[in-house]
């Protein structure tokens, strides 16, 4: 029962206070450079492991695909399989938990330091808003740049795909691209990239929040690590399943879409 109180407790919080940052955000003056800034920070650092993990989703999606198509005599469809299970689920899902542990993580880890040394009360004491000088240029420069990021990691699957489909299944690239464009139709890149941006605010919310309510010194900047870590990947798979569901659901009902 306990469990379960805390579990709302923080669902409630966290809730909260992505309503306090939109009305931060919609209502005051944002600090532009800092937003830019922080976006530059976010993308440059994780980068080459958004890159890697891409990368090899790609080529395990290729090499998995490969081992069944195989037995079949259709490698002819292997781009275009993989490619599409890499877009529509596997891909965003992994490098959002690859972003969470390095984004999410030292988010947390800085916002929790900042809260415990009293940096973030000190702003309050100057006169200024914590959520508008701090907490709101963070949260928007980790959504633009985990979406980017997160597109970037799916472009770089298709490559990781392409150089594994050569060396594992001799498929060049001519054929492993040809079939892509009747698998991978635009719904499915769309799908992909509304699952980049739900999970790149599912992270931003959990680190920004996990961070600015830390407490207990270091120990507590800790406890929000970790806490930060577990959280962002139940959320993100929740909402994976959440608008793959609803998604089908819209496209089956107004398009007649069928995957």
């Amino acid at each position: 029962m306990t469990a379960v109180i805390s579990l709302l407790d923080q669902m409630g919080g966290t809730l909260m206070f992505l309503q306090k940052i939109l009305r931060t955000i919609f209502f005051k003056k944002l600090k532009t450079h800092e937003i830019f800034e922080q976006i530059w920070k976010v993308t440059v650092d994780s980068f080459p492991t958004t890159a890697m993990a891409g990368f090899f989703v790609g080529a395990i999606m290729t090499v998995q695909f490969g081992m069944q198509l195989k037995e079949f005599g259709a490698l002819g469809y292997l781009g275009a399989l993989a490619t599409s299970g890499t877009f529509r689920e596997i891909g965003p899902l992994l490098i959002a938990f690859m972003l969470s542990g390095k984004v999410g993580a030292f988010t947390s880890a800085e916002l929790g330091t900042m809260k415990v040394t009293e940096q973030i009360d000190a702003v309050r004491c100057l006169g200024a808003d914590p959520l508008q000088e701090i907490i709101v240029p963070r949260f928007i420069g980790i959504i633009v740049a985990s979406f980017f990021l997160l597109a970037a990691g799916l472009a770089m699957s298709v490559f990781g795909g392409i150089m594994m489909g050569e060396l594992f299944a001799g498929v060049n690239y001519e054929e492993y691209l040809r079939h892509v464009p009747l698998i991978v139709s635009p719904v499915s890149i769309l799908t992909g990239l509304i699952k980049c941006g739900t999970f790149a605010l599912v992270l931003a919310t959990v680190c920004t929040y996990q961070g600015y309510s830390t407490t207990g010194g270091a120990k507590g900047v800790g406890r929000s690590v970790v806490t930060t870590a577990v959280t962002t990947m139940i959320c993100i798979v929740v909402m994976d399943w959440m608008t793959s569901f609803i998604g089908d659901i819209i496209l089956t009902m107004i398009r007649g879409y069928r995957p």
